[in-house]
């Protein structure tokens, strides 16, 4: 058997129908909900074909049908293959410095839940395949050296390392030369063992001065990737659906909200996984990567700012989530966000 198009306007009847309800929907139902097109017989048979192809399932006997996950899966796939339609408003937010990124992010997960009474989270940027811009090298005390390192996205890093050797203020002047003269524009991955090297020739008796440099700024850049932030809010929202308001479901889910750890393999997997051309990853049930977000829908987006500046928004909620707002919504964002940070750069 093939989804022909009386198949499919029958199976997005019963799916949209059940994602206002949360009720099994019922022959009669559909056929007030296609406007009498078809008879209730034949709406009958073709539920039961759809159901033989494992796109609705009867949750009781003589109760009516409900979506599978793959019911949901091909209701989600015709919505992202469809033209976008006019896109939901949500509030503007601008932001005014780069420096304010993460506050606004705050604002707009709780904006988010607002609007489509879900839980929403949003990662803080992460700065992907960093390229160097400047390195300054200061002298702050006998023996301490200070290393600032400037990331493309004018992203400063500070820190402290000890030395043993001595160093004039012209060999000091020289060896901030050496560095940006040869990793201006890299990233850390590029920076080979051949750089490395020809910079240590250069640096002639200071070369173990360069390693030290070197290792600072990697462990810096390292400890950014890894300290990711993540802001959630609406958690209770999973109260207002009864299928996720069990105790233990709930509990499991709300702890999953809470701890970071298991986000960030979420925020992880949308980065990798999203569908080309998208920026937007969306799990069905079962195809989550969270275990605890088994009996929900995840939708993702992927936020790019410029600069390798980049981050997710996630939306998580009932599997009869209302997809078609959430798309739309995550797509607004996702071009608000962009706009509004070039237009900071003007």
């Amino acid at each position: 058997m093939e989804l022909d198009e009386r198949k499919v306007t029958i199976l997005k009847a019963i799916i949209k129908n059940y994602m206002e309800t949360g009720e099994p929907v019922g022959s009669r139902t559909i056929s007030k909900y296609v406007e009498s097109r078809w008879s209730s017989a034949t709406i009958r048979n073709e539920m039961s074909d759809l159901e033989e192809m494992g796109y609705i399932i009867q949750p009781h006997t003589s109760a009516g049908r409900i979506p599978s996950d793959k019911g949901y899966r091909f209701y989600v796939d015709q919505i992202m293959q469809e033209k976008d339609n006019e896109v939901a408003e949500i509030q503007e937010l601008m932001i005014q410095r780069v420096d304010r990124l993460e506050s606004v992010l705050k604002k707009l997960a709780k904006l988010l839940a607002r609007d489509t009474n879900y839980a929403a989270l949003i990662s803080g940027p992460r700065y992907h395949e960093n390229k160097l811009k400047f390195i300054q090298l200061s002298r702050v005390d006998k023996g301490k050296l200070l290393i600032v390192t400037v990331l493309e996205g004018n992203l400063i890093k500070n820190t402290i390392a000890s030395i043993q050797e001595e160093i004039s203020d012209e060999e000091l002047l020289n060896l901030n030369i050496l560095l940006n003269s040869n990793l201006n524009g890299l990233t850390i991955e590029e920076i080979n063992l051949a750089v490395i090297s020809r910079m240590k020739e250069q640096a002639g008796a200071h070369g173990g001065l360069v390693d030290l440099v070197l290792n600072q700024v990697a462990e810096v850049i390292r400890a950014d990737a890894e300290d990711l932030q993540i802001y959630t809010s609406g958690a209770t929202n999973i109260f207002k659906y009864p299928e996720l308001s069990d105790n233990q479901k709930a509990s499991e889910l709300l702890s999953t909200l809470e701890h970071t750890e298991t986000l960030k393999e979420l925020v992880g997997g949308a980065s990798s996984e999203e569908q080309p051309g998208t920026g937007i990853q969306v799990y069905i049930g079962e195809e989550s990567p969270v275990e605890a977000m088994r009996d929900c829908s995840v939708i993702t987006a992927n936020y790019e700012l410029g600069e390798g500046i980049r981050g997710t928004i996630g939306i998580i909620g009932p599997k009869r989530m209302d997809y078609e707002k959430v798309l739309k919504t995550l797509r607004t964002l996702m071009t608000q966000l962009d706009a509004t940070f070039k237009n900071e750069e003007r």
